[in-house]
């Protein structure tokens, strides 16, 4: 069948949407993670930031033929299922599924720099990242707490993490830091700050007109009305008022503990919880293989695997690669909302 002409005045993209793939930690999962990624027919552009060899020793692992091809920076309109562009960032030490390795840290944050500094140049439509293991970073020297905190260093920008499924986005107002130190951290130009940028994206990225966002308390039961904690009183109903006053759409502050529940869902199109484990296990116990990690605020889309390293299991091609489909699939829908038409 002939297909019919484009209307006049039409565009139709000229090529696939570009994603960045970092491999992340390689004695971890990742590397086998972007290997399945390479073997599906997804409609996209796929540019393996990660070293040649370790991801040909990945896919071998998962019994994958794998047909690497350096980057050129070309952009195509076709990608047969089993090819995979490379843009190689060769390992410190060769590595062993399992077992961290410091020396390789550097090349773990070498591949995120090229990732973002690509997409802040135009290059990447997109970026997804494999997981990363925090810790050996550290261990090597270099200070680093996420993702997340890495890229809004690396764009100058103000960044909330969110995590998404089909059935729920959750936002944070902090992220990785020890759980003591969480109360001073939340202050009223903080909440503001978080909520504005979150508001924006979810007009933005997610095309929802005039967002509802459900703001959880940082205390047992939202404080009790003081008795149980006054940050509610003192600090989130205050900054909750003025962006009421601003014309937002807020709802809360809301226990924890009930704000899940399918009634007050059907209130709400995201959720701005006040620390990293307050609503991550309700989102993650529901949707563990559907969740995408997104950072809102970044000049350019990101979105993550929801899930760590998976040590225990690398090097043995079992690694559930649905969170990383999910992640990709996530990126080339946002990006497409975001490209010229």
């Amino acid at each position: 069948m002939t297909p019919e002409p484009a209307p006049a005045g039409s565009h139709r993209p000229t090529h696939l949407p570009r994603l960045a793939i970092t491999g992340g930690e390689p004695a971890g999962v990742g590397p086998e993670l972007v290997a399945r990624l390479a073997a599906t027919p997804i409609a996209a552009d796929l540019i393996a930031i990660s070293d040649a060899g370790l991801l040909e020793r990945a896919a071998h692992r998962c019994g994958i033929a794998l047909k690497l091809e350096p980057y050129g920076g070309q952009p195509r309109t076709l990608r047969a299922a089993g090819s995979l562009r490379v843009l190689d960032v060769p390992l410190r030490a060769e590595e062993t599924s399992g077992r961290l390795d410091p020396r390789n840290a550097f090349h773990v944050l070498n591949t995120l720099a090229q990732a973002a500094d690509g997409c802040l140049g135009g290059e990447f439509d997109a970026v997804v990242t494999a997981p990363v293991q925090k810790s050996v970073i550290n261990d090597a020297g270099e200070a680093f707490s996420g993702h997340t905190e890495f890229f809004a260093q690396r764009a100058g920008s103000d960044v909330v993490m969110m995590l998404a499924s089909p059935e729920l986005r959750v936002a944070l107002a902090t992220t990785h830091m020890p759980l003591a130190k969480v109360p001073a951290a939340i202050t009223h130009e903080s909440l503001i700050l978080s909520l504005r940028i979150v508001h924006a994206e979810l007009i933005a990225k997610f095309g929802i007109a005039t967002p509802r966002i459900a703001v959880l308390g940082l205390n047992p039961h939202a404080g009790e009305g003081g008795h149980l904690g006054r940050e509610e009183i003192e600090t989130i109903i205050p900054a909750l008022d003025a962006l009421r006053d601003e014309g937002m759409q807020l709802v809360g502050p809301l226990p924890a503990d009930t704000a899940f529940v399918p009634a007050m869902r059907a209130r709400y199109d995201a959720v701005l919880a006040m620390y990293h484990d307050q609503a991550l296990p309700v989102l993650k116990s529901e949707a563990f293989d559907r969740t995408v990690n997104i950072t809102l605020g970044l000049p350019f889309i990101r979105t993550s695997v929801d899930h760590g390293t998976a040590l225990d299991i690398a090097g043995t091609g079992r690694a559930d690669p649905a969170s990383m489909f999910a992640a990709v699939d996530m990126a080339v829908r946002l990006s497409s909302l975001s490209r010229p038409q």
